[in-house]
């Protein structure tokens, strides 16, 4: 069996991720981008960002649950946390190396809101695929 590089549903979130972008950019002021090749462009890196860091809180917070101390427990919460948070530091980072002046996300609340504006429309359409 060939396996594929892109899944559908890889696909479909790039799309969903683009029409939020698309909407931030009108409502925002701060969040600019300055054509859709560069839009698209930051879809697919959010995209790849948002997959690693949804994995690495997945097996965090799998951690927390098969905790059998508490200092175990305090330890992975921790890393929750700082992945939690810096997930959005590196979201400003990697936009900046990649796209430069031609995406500006805002500052930290800004990108707070659109990751998490991301994930519910991410869920949501998954929800009406299914």
């Amino acid at each position: 069996m060939r396996r594929t590089w892109i899944r559908a549903v890889d696909l479909v979130d790039v799309f969903v991720y683009l029409v939020v972008l698309g909407f931030f950019t009108q409502v925002f002021p701060r969040v600019i981008s300055e054509s859709f090749l560069a839009a698209l462009a930051t879809a697919i890196l959010l995209k790849l960002v948002l997959e690693v860091v949804v994995r690495l809180k997945t097996r965090i917070v799998g951690r927390i649950a098969g905790a059998e101390t508490r200092r175990v427990r305090a330890i992975a919460a921790v890393g929750l946390v700082v992945v939690a948070a810096g997930s959005k530091a590196l979201i400003l980072w990697l936009m900046d190396l990649v796209l430069g002046d031609a995406v500006h996300l805002g500052g930290y609340l800004s990108v707070t809101l659109l990751v998490v504006t991301l994930m519910l429309a991410r869920a949501g359409v998954r929800r009406v695929i299914r």
